[in-house]
């Protein structure tokens, strides 16, 4: 019983951690290209107050619930398809920490042109491009992980 209820909860954290980033990116992405500054200020305030809520929680959970799911099934931690999979999830990590920052910056660029009734600065422009560039390998590197953790291939 206790094994599956470690299982449900890696696999429901890695849901929600995945879903909440795709999801995030997508509406964050699609709503800042329509240059509506009012609209992503909104949105980008939503993706802030969802990564608090759900990727922060979820992505300590991850490390916790995989390393007991290990020690339950007595797999080595050296394994090769682990030791993958802890890197990739730091560079997941890696990339996510200054997505936070520039979300937050962002938030702030895209309120302030919102109530000035401006459009959206170039800075904003700028972060988004970085925001994209670090959300890729991220996102690649949780697909791999996926695979990883169905296939544990090595």
């Amino acid at each position: 019983m206790e094994y599956h209820i470690v299982k449900w909860l890696h696999i429901l954290s890695s849901t929600i951690l995945f879903g909440t980033g795709i999801g995030s990116a997508f509406y964050m992405l699609v709503t800042s290209l329509t240059r509506d500054a009012r609209a992503t200020a909104s949105v980008v305030r939503h993706v802030v107050i969802a990564d608090w809520l759900f990727t922060t929680p979820t992505i300590v959970l991850q490390p916790l619930t995989g390393f007991y799911l290990v020690y339950l099934l007595g797999y080595p931690l050296d394994s090769l398809w682990l030791v993958c999979t802890y890197i990739l999830y730091i560079l997941a990590g890696a990339c996510w920490l200054p997505v936070v920052w520039l979300q937050i910056k962002m938030k702030s660029l895209a309120q302030n042109a919102a109530e000035k009734d401006h459009t959206l600065p170039a800075q904003y422009w700028r972060y988004l491009k970085i925001w994209i560039t670090l959300g890729i390998p991220a996102f690649i590197a949780l697909i791999i992980i996926f695979y990883l953790m169905v296939a544990k291939p090595m």
